[in-house]
């Protein structure tokens, strides 16, 4: 099947609506046990037929079936899907990455409806850059490919595709805070009181209360600084894997470390006795693949 049309813009509101439908869509089914490949055959039929995504998700129905893979699908729709979807899908298919695709699913969701809900507002780009940085950091997903995948989204203008760059290279090195602080208005009013004639490098792109908020967490964990913008910005807040509080698995690792102590305690009666024999005890793990010479 032909990709649908390019136009290089950003999504509109009735695609970002439509979008955050289909992840929420697309994941409650998941959790339902229904295949990717059967979700995607039907879903289309259940999105506004005026946007352009019933076509993409039949590509990525097509496509999967060819390759086994979404994140795939994705990348041939990069005029419709942003870069940095495509790269939270990929992660999320990756075995050695901890982002399950529920989660990662559950991230686009609350990105496509913070794009809905902000967009033309003074902190649409400011907010959505944070969600994403911070996306990247809580799953340690590489600071390298991500923010080269978010600076990709035609969202961003030249300004703040440079802004991405720098955080791209400093990441690790620079605090994140400080990053926020020295780009914000609230530098420049600081600056001002105290050399009147100060005039920035680079124009701010971030406001004096995300400044004031940046400037206030200096020298604390950037997730302090997270929170404190979803509090009192409404930034979108990035999910969270929550760990299992599941009495039968608590039950069922401490009768496995209980099986092992007694294990370890029969050995070493054994050996006193001088009746040591490794066999009764059974092949340990790194060799029961080896054969029997």
């Amino acid at each position: 099947m032909t990709p649908p049309p390019a136009d290089g813009l950003p999504p509109a509101h009735e695609e970002c609506v439509e979008q955050a439908y289909f992840f929420r869509t697309f994941r409650e089914r998941l959790a339902e046990n229904v295949p990717s490949q059967e979700i995607l055959r039907t879903i289309h039929e259940d999105v506004l037929p005026s946007t352009r995504l019933p076509m993409a998700i039949e590509f990525l129905s097509s496509d999967m079936k060819h390759t086994g893979r979404l994140s795939t699908g994705f990348a041939r729709l990069g005029h419709y899907f942003t870069p940095f979807q495509t790269f939270v899908v990929k992660q999320a298919e990756d075995d050695r990455q901890q982002l399950t695709m529920p989660v990662a699913l559950l991230i686009l969701e609350r990105e496509a409806a913070y794009k809905a809900q902000s967009a033309g507002k003074e902190t649409e780009r400011a907010g959505l850059f944070v969600y994403q940085f911070e996306t990247i950091a809580r799953n340690r997903l590489g600071y390298d490919e991500g923010l080269t995948s978010v600076k990709g989204d035609p969202i961003y203008g030249p300004d703040w595709a440079a802004y991405v760059e720098l955080v791209r290279r400093s990441a690790g090195v620079i605090d994140f805070c400080d990053l926020v602080y020295l780009r914000s208005a609230q530098h420049v009013v600081d600056e001002r009181r105290k050399f009147p004639n100060y005039t920035p490098a680079v124009p701010p792109i971030f406001g004096d209360r995300e400044g004031r908020i940046a400037k206030a967490s200096r020298g604390r964990e950037p997730l302090f600084l997270f929170a404190a913008l979803q509090r009192q910005l409404n930034y979108p807040e990035v999910p969270r894997v929550k760990k299992r509080d599941d009495v039968d698995v608590k039950i069922e690792a401490q009768a496995a470390k209980l099986r092992e102590l007694e294990t370890r305690l029969r050995m070493v009666e054994s050996e006193l006795r001088g009746q040591f024999d490794p066999t009764q005890f059974g092949k340990p793990e790194a060799f029961r693949d080896v054969p029997e010479v």
